[in-house]
């Protein structure tokens, strides 16, 4: 009787923590919080490789039959232009480890604004599951009581140009790259009051050459909490490559909870609530900026 007790508390206890676990952020194959330029296999196993007739844009798998990507990719085109890549490494070659999806269904935030960037949010529906592997993993998603304060240390992954202006090697391979986050009211005062707005979160170091460049929208900002990767942010706008020493806007994820629950399905993705450690949350109080009282320079294309 007393083995009996015991096992099945064992049980229990294994089965509690397999429940505060989540299924989702997970990355069986990347060994770091430090790492190069140039990304390994399985690395960062929700990464989406959007082509439309070639490599246009990243993602970022949500769930086995979704994508989150940046509206500018994909807004006011047809769905069967598109194939998504999972598991890719290199542009040039495919690798066995590696599917393909036809897109079933794209749904763009209906107020994105393609002039600055505001709401540049969408979601793919791909016209067939996935299935989960060491090289394809659905990524959390930051709920919306997630804070991010000043210098939370987050990464970028992209097969974007590694330079402004040069063009994209055929042979190019996932490039990472680690960037802090800058709270939105330092943000402002960069790029001013009607250009940064609570839907956006930047990052990027003000000393840093490196960030998403050109072909790099739609490609996930994530940040990881103990074992857990959660996405913060979608690249919107890619002015850190184009204009060195400035950091790059990201659509904020938190700000989509309802929206993409109300499209994907409450409780079919892995939304977590990200917690900075620190006081100051380098939150911004600038209001959603609309078309009409937009004044200063559009966001540049990334």
């Amino acid at each position: 009787m007393a083995l009996l007790s015991l096992l099945t508390l064992l049980l229990s206890v294994t089965d509690s923590e397999s429940q505060a676990q989540p299924a989702c952020g997970q990355a069986p194959l990347s060994p770091r919080i430090a790492g190069g330029e140039s990304a390994q296999l399985g690395y960062w196993p929700w990464q989406a490789s959007l082509f439309q007739r070639s490599y246009s844009c990243g993602g970022a798998l949500i769930n086995s039959q979704w994508v989150l990507t940046a509206a500018f990719c994909v807004k006011g085109l047809d769905a069967s232009q598109f194939t998504v890549y999972l598991g890719r490494l290199t542009q040039s070659s495919s690798n066995p480890d590696e599917v393909s999806r036809g897109v079933q269904q794209i749904i763009a935030h209906p107020e994105y604004n393609s002039l600055y960037r505001n709401n540049n949010i969408a979601l793919l529906k791909l016209d067939s599951p996935v299935s989960f592997t060491k090289y394809i993993q659905p990524v959390c998603l930051a709920d919306s009581n997630s804070s991010f304060i000043n210098g939370t240390s987050c990464w970028v992954a992209g097969w974007g140009e590694t330079l402004n202006e040069v063009p994209l090697s055929e042979n190019r391979t996932l490039q990472e790259v680690q960037v802090p986050i800058i709270g939105n009211k330092q943000c402002v005062d960069i790029f001013g009051q009607n250009s940064i707005n609570d839907n956006m979160i930047c990052a990027g170091g003000l000393q840093q050459t490196k960030g998403p460049c050109q072909f790099d929208s739609g490609s996930p900002l994530v940040c990881k909490q103990g074992p857990v990767w959660i996405q913060a942010g979608i690249v919107s706008s890619g002015i850190a490559c184009q204009k060195p020493n400035l950091p790059g806007v990201y659509t904020r994820v938190s700000q989509y909870q309802d929206w993409i629950n109300g499209h994907v399905g409450s409780g079919i993705t892995g939304f977590v609530t990200f917690t900075s450690s620190g006081t100051d949350a380098g939150s911004s109080s600038a209001q959603v900026t609309t078309a009409s009282s937009t004044t200063t320079a559009p966001m540049s294309t990334a």
